[in-house]
């Protein structure tokens, strides 16, 4: 299908130069990935992607909790400052 209809669009500088390294890196311009965009879009019958914030699963959830009991009282478990010093510990 012949591409004859133009769009104007403003866009910050500095998204545009962003966006155009991260497509260069898949060998698209900028019109490439704004044409999958709005292919997508057609096809899907909507945004080809979901606008509600994540939501994390039980096992993060509890995570979470558990660096914050760490941060409240240190004696709940253990806490480290740098990785390898973990990891040392870990692979021991």
């Amino acid at each position: 299908m012949a591409k004859t209809a133009n769009m104007y669009i403003r866009i910050d500088p500095q998204i545009k130069s962003d966006v155009e390294a991260v497509y260069a890196q898949y060998g698209m311009s900028i019109t490439d990935a704004i044409n999958i965009f709005l292919y997508t879009s057609r096809n899907v019958g909507g945004l080809p992607f979901d606008l509600r914030s994540p939501v994390p699963n039980a096992e993060t959830i509890e995570a979470i909790e558990e660096v914050k009991r760490m941060k409240a009282d240190p004696s709940v478990g253990k806490a480290y400052t740098d990785v390898d010093q973990m990891m040392q510990e870990l692979l021991a």
